[in-house]
């Protein structure tokens, strides 16, 4: 318990001190990974297999996911395998695969998932002490989903999308959870078709072929799928990023969760929103009070104030982690994203680049402190108005803290308000301490830059893991990446240009020429990026451009068919240029897409490409550069500015009909 309690309380130490995101680990395991000799996102290595892609209707299909743990990691057993003593699965994060979403209507029955068999490994002990040594999956772990394809399944091709769902630990930490899916390609062809027969791969020797038997009878079911799957430690909020916090936690480790999160609410006060605020604060209590005593009372009640605040920004977080599982949240790339990019704002915001201010409002309440209630509002308000400086640190504590039990939450947020309170407490029995203060000057800046640093690495890790989502969902986005963040900023520089003009002139004409400008640019931009978004999703779905290896080259030549090579790079906006206007436009696009023509992207963008060595083979020393080859052509046809006109002419003599 110890162990976890120390993980744990090192990441509330690091909030409070604005480190976001340390987890409770060593940086290393915060990025991924634990291990000396493991790199981050090297504990456990997966892959999936089909037994077969070609099948006739009514046939069997053996989906195999393919684990492979590094030494001493291990991941925890499903669910379905009840092998798991109590303390520990309480707050495992149990193995979860299978199709993603709905089977497919090409897909007759989802059998059970075979599980491999567990195999002790020694796990982090919840009681504290040493590791103990329970049932999980290591080493080479294979999980096997048959299916049966339906017999009246439409000829053709069809895709299917699994996931694999998984938490990776060895035997002292947790990494956080990682999602896995594969999209499979499949043919279904004539129940008369003759098939090669599947090639012999030993990943599938452990599959046991008698579920379809029970599966045609009916007799057996599968699984939920992984998006429904209900997950016991899931829903029991028990991993802070990736950290199993057990129940019962215990006396000890409550303390030290309390005495931290106090450090961290203390030192929020050097913050140059609040240290100007504190003597003024004193200097009102004391003045009310006329004597030492009542002074004490009322700072009493302006503490209890400041706690009240942040004890009830805890409550809506120990609400939510009560109801439902806010760790699936970062699962969502957007909700990633949007986390990074709200504390990048908040670092550059803090660092000076912008200043944020409440409502004018807010700054005019000004409650009396020469009461109990005026006190305690005096507490409140303190903490409202320190928000622009520290509402960085509520943030990453209610993206973190959102995972843990509702009473552990209390506990760090009320404790955050007793750390907050005390120098209140202690002028107000003592206001001569007042002048030892510290004054805000150079150093209090540079803490605030040395915070928005910090800040900043926090939201590349949370953008990094959000873009990483999203081209896992969406494969086709990777090489879109870089126009949306040009179009982000056009974007952002024409709202800049329009708010500018408008407080510049009140002349209407300029007012109207600047506006249509930046929303032309701005538009603009976003526009191409949409469409070049489009675009390569289609060609992602319909396989109209492949990647260029030179066996394909060759095995399409062997074949006679015509070949289409398109040398470009990312950094080459004249290749973007021309394969936009002639290879995506009518009539060339269309005769691209014909069965008899393959078309291949030599992407160029890495010095490192195997493209390099075909473009020197060529004559050829830069790009754009379209090379098309053909039975009718003697020589490859070369151009490095072409038009539609000539591509469809090559094309038509590359068929030498």
């Amino acid at each position: 318990m110890m162990r976890s309690i120390h993980r744990f309380t090192a990441f509330v130490a690091a909030v409070c001190l604005t480190l976001w995101g340390a987890s409770g680990v060593n940086g290393q395991d915060f990025f991924g990974g634990g291990g000396d000799s493991v790199r981050p996102g090297e504990e456990v290595l997966v892959s999936f297999r089909a037994s077969h892609t070609t099948v006739r209707p009514g046939e069997t299909i053996v989906i195999a996911f393919v684990m492979d743990h590094a030494p001493s990691w291990h991941s925890w057993p499903s669910l379905a395998q009840d092998v798991l003593p109590p303390s520990i699965a309480e707050f495992a994060l149990r193995t979860e695969a299978g199709i993603s979403g709905d089977a497919p209507d090409w897909i007759k029955s989802v059998g059970p998932v075979q599980w491999p068999t567990p195999h002790d490994a020694r796990v982090a002990n919840p009681m504290g002490g040493a590791p103990i040594s329970v049932p999980t999956y290591s080493d080479k772990a294979v999980a096997y989903l048959p299916l049966i394809v339906s017999d009246d399944a439409t000829l053709g091709e069809h895709t299917l999308d699994v996931r694999l769902f998984f938490q990776a630990c060895d035997d002292s930490v947790c990494i956080a959870p990682r999602t896995e899916t594969k999209t499979f390609d499949f043919e279904v062809v004539t129940a008369d078709s003759e098939i090669a027969p599947p090639s012999s791969n030993a990943i599938f020797n452990d599959f046991d072929p008698s579920v379809f038997a029970a599966m045609q009878s009916g007799a057996v079911s599968g699984e939920p799928s992984p998006n429904t799957a209900t997950n016991s430690a899931a829903s029991s909020g028990r991993t802070f990023f990736g950290i199993s916090v057990p129940r019962g936690e215990g006396v000890i480790g409550i303390i030290v969760l309390a005495l931290l999160s106090a450090l961290g609410g203390f030192i929020l006060n050097l913050t140059p929103c609040v240290l100007p605020v504190i003597p003024l604060k004193i200097m009102a209590i004391s003045h009310h009070a006329g004597s030492p005593g009542r002074s004490l009372y009322l700072g009493l009640w302006m503490a209890a104030g400041v706690i009240a605040f942040w004890f009830g920004i805890g409550l809506p977080v120990a609400f939510l982690t009560s109801v439902t599982d806010p760790s699936r949240l970062f699962g969502i790339w957007w909700v990633t994203l949007g986390i990074g990019v709200l504390i990048a704002l908040m670092g550059v915001g803090i660092m000076g680049l912008f200043t944020i201010n409440l409502p004018q409002q807010v700054y005019m309440v000004n409650p009396k402190a020469d009461s109990a209630g005026g006190s305690f509002a005096f507490g409140v308000m303190t903490a409202v108005l320190g928000l622009p400086c520290f509402g960085f640190v509520a943030g990453a504590l209610l993206a973190g803290a959102a995972t843990l039990p509702p009473a552990v939450i209390l506990v760090i947020f009320g404790s955050l308000g007793v750390g907050m309170a005390a120098p209140y407490l202690v002028l107000s029995a003592k206001p001569s301490l007042v002048e030892r203060l510290p004054r805000t000057g150079p150093a209090s800046e540079l803490v605030k830059q040395v915070m928005g640093l910090l800040l900043l690495a926090a939201a590349a890790y949370f953008i990094g893991s959000g873009l990483i989502g999203l081209v896992s969902e969406r494969p086709w986005m990777a090489r879109q990446l870089h126009w949306w963040a040009a179009a982000l900023f056009m974007a952002m520089a024409g709202v800049w240009m329009i708010v500018r003009t408008i407080q510049i002139t009140k002349k209407p004409l300029p007012r109207l020429f600047f506006t249509l400008l930046a929303v032309a640019f701005g538009a603009g931009a976003v526009l191409y990026a949409v469409d070049s978004t489009a675009k390569a999703r289609q060609n992602f779905q319909d396989k109209t451009w492949i990647e260029y290896s030179e066996s394909e080259l060759q095995s399409a030549l062997t074949e006679g068919r015509i070949v289409v090579l398109d040398f470009t790079a990312e950094w080459c906006l004249n290749c973007k240029a021309l394969k936009a206007a002639v290879l995506n436009r009518e009539p060339v696009k269309s005769v691209l897409a014909s069965g008899d023509i393959v078309s291949m992207t030599v992407d160029l963008t890495s010095t490192k490409a195997p493209g390099w060595d075909k473009l020197r083979s060529l004559g050829q020393t830069g790009i754009p550069l379209l090379v098309i080859y053909g039975p009718g052509l003697d020589e490859p046809w070369q151009s490095n500015a072409y038009t539609s006109q000539q591509v469809m002419d090559a094309l038509e003599a590359a068929r030498g009909d």
